[in-house]
């Protein structure tokens, strides 16, 4: 069989399944829940695989709501990732549901042609990606040993190969002080509201001599209950970003001075609570990365921001962490947002549209026709063998 031949055939089975996959891609997004509590659309997950006729395993990797599914002998291994966790209050306003869909897709796809071009696929349910780590826990307990490539597509406002995607830390910080009533006795009081505004300064004042590419920002999620009642305890959520994962340790280091010197202004103590591993910087394979950029183009795509070298949009994802040990992609697949960028809730509404349907269908296709070309090309397949 030709490398035309097999595509013809994956493309089949994506037609096949393109209503089931899109009813899949709703179903998630219907259902938004948090890191490492997306029952609901882990289970949905693996069940459109098993309709489609793969076995699956769930609760794998020591992840209640991570799933494995395999498929094919060869020798030359894939991974394709699915993402299914939302965000607080904008729900899937990242568009994990497309990113779930896309990968049942390829993954259902890959299957029919895997024994004919030498390729065992794994389709990979990875929770957890905004804020948890996922990804991370699951290299670290062997997801993705013997696999020689690995890939998703993620939605955006537009087409990009790729992103400047940062190493992020993601933690806590607890300031504890003492209350006392605000008017009758406000010298008795420990104030830990007012040591969290003393760090929030600091890290003002910090971004002034920040790198480029270093960034920090973060949410009060605690910050008392009264307006008369001195604030004994008082939470926020932080990242810190930076362009490597070495900077990103230096940048930790003066952050956590700007929350030390609230506690020593007023008294307070202060504790830190890591949410998750730190997320790397990401390394992209380039040659996988050309052949997604043309199976892309094949069906329409276009990288005119990638040709007039716009400045790469940033993020973080933990996806990150497994290109680093695994030749990975990670491209960004357009969808029509009127504006609107990820993270708000107009995007999370424009990831059920006609648009996202067709990222869906487009991802799946893209993603499952760039692992043939790893498979079918003796170079690359060589190369992907051989790392």
């Amino acid at each position: 069989m030709t490398a035309e031949t097999v595509k013809a055939a994956a493309a089949s089975v994506i037609e096949q399944r393109l209503p089931e996959l899109i009813a899949l891609s709703h179903s998630v997004h219907s259902t938004p829940e948090l890191c490492f509590n997306e029952t609901t659309s882990a289970h949905t997950v693996a069940e459109a695989l098993r309709d489609g006729g793969l076995s699956v395993s769930e609760g794998v990797y020591d992840l209640p709501t991570a799933l494995e599914s395999r498929s094919g002998d060869g020798d030359l291994v894939i991974a394709v990732c699915a993402e299914y966790d939302a965000l607080p209050d904008v729900g899937h306003a990242c568009g994990h549901n497309i990113i779930a869909a896309s990968a049942v897709g390829a993954g259902l796809a890959l299957a029919a042609v895997a024994d004919e071009i030498g390729l065992q696929v794994r389709v990979l349910g990875t929770p957890a990606e905004e804020g948890g780590g996922g990804k991370i826990f699951m290299l670290d307990r062997g997801a993705f040993d013997g696999v020689h490539a690995a890939m998703m597509v993620h939605p955006w406002p537009v087409e990009r190969l790729t992103g400047a995607c940062l190493a992020v830390a993601h933690f806590d910080v607890h300031f504890s002080g003492k209350e006392a009533h605000a008017s009758a006795a406000p010298w008795e009081g420990v104030n830990a509201l007012d040591a969290m505004t003393i760090a929030q300064v600091a890290l003002g004042l910090l971004r002034q001599q920040l790198p480029p590419g270093d960034q920090v920002h973060g949410v009060i999620t605690r910050g008392g209950a009264a307006a008369n009642v001195i604030p004994a305890a008082v939470t926020g959520r932080f990242m810190a970003r930076s362009l490597t994962i070495d900077r990103l340790s230096a940048l930790e280091t003066r952050v956590r001075a700007c929350f030390e010197a609230g506690a020593l202004a007023t008294g307070c103590t202060v504790t830190y609570e890591k949410l998750s591993p730190d997320y790397s910087h990401m390394e992209a394979d380039p040659a996988l990365v050309a052949a997604y950029r043309i199976n892309a183009e094949s069906l329409g795509r276009n990288f005119d921001a990638d040709d007039a070298d716009a400045p790469l949009p940033t993020f973080s994802t933990d996806m990150a962490n497994v290109s680093l040990a695994v030749p990975t992609i990670h491209p960004l697949i357009g969808i029509e947002t009127g504006g609107a960028v990820n993270h708000q809730h107009e995007f999370a509404a424009a990831c059920i549209t006609p648009s996202a349907d067709a990222a869906v269908r487009d991802g799946a296709l893209a993603l499952a026709w760039t692992a043939i070309d790893a498979a079918t090309d003796p170079a690359l397949r060589a190369r992907l063998l051989d790392v």
